[in-house]
């Protein structure tokens, strides 16, 4: 289903996944979804939706017309829906009609979401998610309806909420120790609202703990007079309270010691959101989304999805620079050839695409060599046509003729993702391995570093060079450490469990991997986690020549096109076998490519398929002398000879 995103914390707007705005036709259309949006997934009536979308005075045919305006909106919304198949967003239903659009896809929803969880969590957490929910409002909430009675109730709910968070904020910057940074915002938000009380204390509060007592007390004197003047009432408990602890110097409201890092971070971090503008904060959060992806778990989950919105935002404001900027910023070092999220992968290649063609001639050769690394990284494991190892190419002859240190390891982990055309391969990324680890080291790259030396022990793992991949584990173990990379020890887990699978009894080998499992747990890296345990359990029973049993209940993900068949053959279904392997697809074109290929192999030869034995064999004859799947560092179905061998002996009978 095509992913909308909806706005109403400003213009009523649309936009797809990719970012682009929809065209929502007039200004009845942006009516008609905006009461549906009131309505928040209920159901509309026809005759109050005709009642409110012309304010009491429809034409004769209204309802045959906004019949009109549902059809156009919802082609807008499902330009693939195919004709005659109801909408899955704009649905009718019953009486009238409602937008089931998603909780996280209409910007006021997720204010108000990420306001009520704010209340329970850490200051500094609050500030920065506080910060994120308000740059959602791009204006008065429904600004193309101010008059409308429909609107008037939730335009006023949500605009109150938005005071409130303002004020949330600046409760939490005080908290943190960054009371001088509350102050600006408060004064700001006094000035348009000087009827909230609970805004006049936290200034008070933000000015006695920046110092300034006789300014705190002046403004308690000025929130009196204000009050008295515009609403004719007298300050409530909370705010004579306020001067008398004040003047008294009251032990709460010390600030308290202000030497953590927690607190050097909230005030540095409250002085730049204060100072800094929209586009450089989009810039920023790129950086800093890079800096929490390699901390793991829901770092790397969120910092997935912000970097995505930081994108969308940047494209929205129509700065091609500016987003190639965003989009490069996040050069993120990835050792697996499988994406996370693919359909995310595809929007931000899609955008780095846009961006440029955008692009001025002139403009910075390294912000579009950026972009090029980018489509080549987020393009892993998908071979549609030669792009993504044209664009690697390409930023990495730009990175050297550049001189640019850090953007050559990017573009070099770009030409790794892509260095997949073929098995047997494992020796040419080795190289690419080397010069990412000796670039890195020499300029303090360290989480390329890191990158290098995983590159480096899958490479080794291929030729069974043991001896050395432990220790290029041992190097990225010490630089993880160091630097405090969790997911390092991911990969370095299942690499020793590979070389147990390798080099002891079956038994051993399926406890370490079954250990190995468990570092996964919360690591946030679905890409690779899925389905891995029970492949890695089947090929180190190939491998080592015992009979192909699985959990009936595993879980195969992604693999499960190239195992099924060989468990059905378990299984005693060779008709069932043989029908799917007349239309097995070709493995994709990454680190476990020949494993794969080494179980559709051995099915092919338990069921005499001649023509699949010869694609597998075509196939894997690169890889002769390696080990079918230890390029990844994780697992390994055997010596590839070994299958060669049997698949040529069977060939040539």
């Amino acid at each position: 289903m095509r992913v909308i995103e909806f706005g109403v914390l400003g213009a009523v707007a649309a936009w797809d996944g990719t970012g682009e705005p929809i065209a929502l036709r007039g200004p009845r259309h942006r009516a008609v979804l905006a009461r549906l949006l009131v309505a928040r997934r209920r159901v509309v009536p026809v005759p109050l939706l005709v009642e409110d979308v012309w304010g009491g005075h429809p034409p004769e045919d209204a309802v045959g017309t906004l019949r009109t305006f549902v059809a156009a909106l919802r082609r807008a919304l499902e330009p693939e829906r195919p004709r005659r198949t109801p909408s899955r967003l704009l649905v009718t239903e019953g009486p009238g009609y409602a937008l089931r659009a998603d909780a996280d896809r209409v910007d006021a929803w997720r204010f108000e979401r990420v306001l009520a969880d704010a209340a329970t969590l850490p200051p500094a957490r609050a500030v920065t998610e506080l910060t994120t929910a308000l740059d959602l409002w791009r204006g008065p909430a429904y600004a193309d309806f101010p008059e409308a009675p429909w609107a008037r109730a939730e335009r006023s709910r949500l605009t109150e909420l938005r005071l409130t968070a303002v004020e949330r904020r600046a409760e939490a910057r005080i908290g943190l120790g960054a009371a001088a940074e509350a102050v600006p915002d408060l004064d700001a938000h006094l000035a348009e609202h000087p009827w909230r009380e609970d805004a006049w204390h936290l200034l008070a509060v933000a000015l006695y703990r920046s110092g300034r007592q006789a300014d705190a007390l002046s403004v308690l004197r000025r929130a009196r007079r204000m009050l008295r003047e515009h609403l004719g009432v007298e300050p409530g408990p909370r705010l004579n309270r306020t001067e008398q602890d004040i003047l008294r110097h009251a032990d709460h409201l010390d600030p308290g010691p202000t030497d953590t890092a927690t607190q050097i971070w909230a005030r540095a971090t409250a002085s730049y959101e204060s100072m800094a503008g929209g586009r450089t904060r989009l810039e920023s959060t790129a950086g800093l989304m890079r800096d929490l992806a390699v901390t793991g778990g829901g770092g790397l989950v969120a910092a997935r999805r912000h970097r995505e919105a930081a994108v969308v935002a940047a494209e929205q404001l129509g700065d091609p620079e500016l987003t190639a900027r965003v989009i490069g910023a996040y050069d993120v070092p990835a050792i697996w050839t499988r994406c996370d999220d693919s359909a995310q992968a595809a929007r931000v290649v899609a955008a780095a695409e846009r961006t440029l063609r955008d692009l001025a001639p002139d403009a910075h050769e390294a912000s579009r060599a950026r972009l090029l690394a980018t489509i080549a990284i987020e393009s892993r494991g998908v071979l549609v046509d030669d792009r993504p190892l044209r664009a690697a190419r390409e930023a990495v002859r730009t990175a050297r003729r550049l001189n640019d240190a850090p953007l050559l390891v990017f573009a070099l982990n770009g030409l790794f993702m892509q260095t997949f055309e073929r098995a047997g391969l494992a020796g040419r990324r080795d190289a690419i391995g080397a010069e990412i680890t000796s670039v890195a080291a020499q300029h303090g790259l360290f989480t390329y570093e890191v990158l290098g030396h995983l590159i480096r022990l899958q490479s080794h793992c291929a030729t069974a060079d043991f001896t050395a991949a432990d220790r290029y584990a041992s190097a990225a173990d010490t630089l993880a450490e160091r630097h405090e990379l969790p997911l390092v020890s991911v990969f370095t887990t299942w690499y020793r469990a590979l070389r147990t699978a390798t080099t002891e009894p079956l038994e051993a080998g399926e406890a370490a991997y079954r250990e190995a499992a468990k570092s996964l747990d919360g690591a946030g890296m679905p890409g690779l986690e899925q389905g891995l345990l029970p492949l890695a359990l089947l090929c180190l029973r190939v491998h080592h020549g015992a009979p192909v049993t699985a959990d009936e209940h595993a879980d195969w993900g992604p693999y499960e096109p190239w195992v099924r068949p060989l468990l059905l053959l378990g299984e005693g279904r060779d008709q069932d076998a043989v029908r799917l392997l007349r239309s097995v697809p070709e493995p994709p074109r990454d680190l476990l490519y020949e494993a794969l290929w080494t179980l559709v192999a051995r099915a092919a030869i338990q069921v005499d398929d001649q023509a699949l034995m010869h694609r597998a064999y075509t196939a894997l004859e690169p890889a002769r002398g390696q080990l079918a799947g230890a390029a990844s560092g994780l697992l390994t179905a055997g010596s590839v000879t070994d299958h060669l061998d049997a698949l040529g002996l069977l060939r040539s009978q």
